[in-house]
């Protein structure tokens, strides 16, 4: 099975070259061609001009993007590409009801779309252990889930088109909420002067250990924010839950605190650094 990877950001780059490891990749496109050139290069793989062009040299189609926009603008260029048997996999974060809409613009040619947003960040596409959660038709992630495996240890289908963004959304909640929690009580200690090393050793092996204060713990207590998720992104993926919750009549306080602290940050121009930059408005003054 031939996959083709289009959209190869900070995310797409390294899951293309974990199919490339498992022999799966033949082709990439980006619209910064420079960077679909350098990759294929890289790989050994082909770099098309057009998106058309890397729908017709593969059977399955992987794609991760920005924005709904982005999504939808793409899909329209892969169009004449497309027939059946083939699978659209769509790995961006955006509204389930842009995923719907891609879909239905797939099966129009008479080919398969899924919507399999991704969990793990950088480190987790790097690693090619993400999770995964699939929104569309079961036999065509059967079909797929070679292909998935390559990056994922975890896929898990979860409905029909738009339920694998649905369950993202729920993700992205928990990280706003997660890191709102680990920010404030590391800033805590560091305002009592305890060794904060110390800290996320011993309250990481507690029952407040988690994947966010052991992976970024260190790193922002230290003042250092390199991007894993980037706040800006973070950022975009919370509007995308708020208009979701308004529409069902779900109030999100912590999302609302946590957007509105993202904006604060991103004035600042801190929107490319880790959403752990959000420590910067917690910790204590020098």
């Amino acid at each position: 099975m031939r996959v083709g990877f289009a959209g190869l950001g900070a995310m797409g780059a390294p899951m293309a070259r974990n199919l490339a490891r498992a022999g799966r990749l033949a082709a990439v496109w980006n619209r910064t061609v420079s960077v679909a050139q350098d990759l294929a290069g890289e790989l050994g793989v082909a770099a098309t001009a057009t998106p058309a062009e890397l729908a017709g040299q593969v059977d399955v189609i992987c794609l991760c993007v920005s924005a709904d926009a982005d999504v939808l603008a793409v899909v329209n260029a892969l169009l004449p590409g497309l027939n059946s048997g083939k699978v659209v996999v769509d790995h961006s974060t955006v509204a389930a009801d842009t995923a719907r809409e891609a879909a239905e613009r797939v099966r129009g040619r008479g080919a398969d779309f899924l919507d399999v947003p991704v969990s793990g960040g950088v480190e987790g596409a790097k690693n090619g252990n993400l999770a995964m959660m699939a929104g569309g038709d079961a036999e065509a992630l059967e079909r797929v889930r070679p292909v998935l495996e390559a990056m994922a240890a975890r896929i898990v289908l979860m409905g029909e088109v738009g339920a694998g963004q649905a369950t993202k959304a729920v993700n992205q909640i928990m990280c706003a909420g997660i890191n709102q929690a680990v920010t404030e009580a590391l800033a805590f200690g560091a305002a009592q002067g305890l060794d904060m090393d110390k800290v996320i050793q011993v309250v990481g092996g507690g029952a407040a250990g988690n994947w966010f204060l052991d992976k970024r713990g260190p790193t922002m207590t230290r003042g250092t924010f390199a991007p894993g998720f980037k706040l800006a992104l973070h950022h975009k993926d919370l509007k995308i839950c708020l208009e979701m919750a308004a529409s069902l009549g779900i109030p999100l306080p912590l999302s609302v605190q946590t957007l509105n602290d993202y904006a604060e940050l991103m004035d600042r121009n801190h929107g490319d650094e880790d959403i752990s930059a959000l420590y910067r408005l917690k910790r204590p003054a020098p």
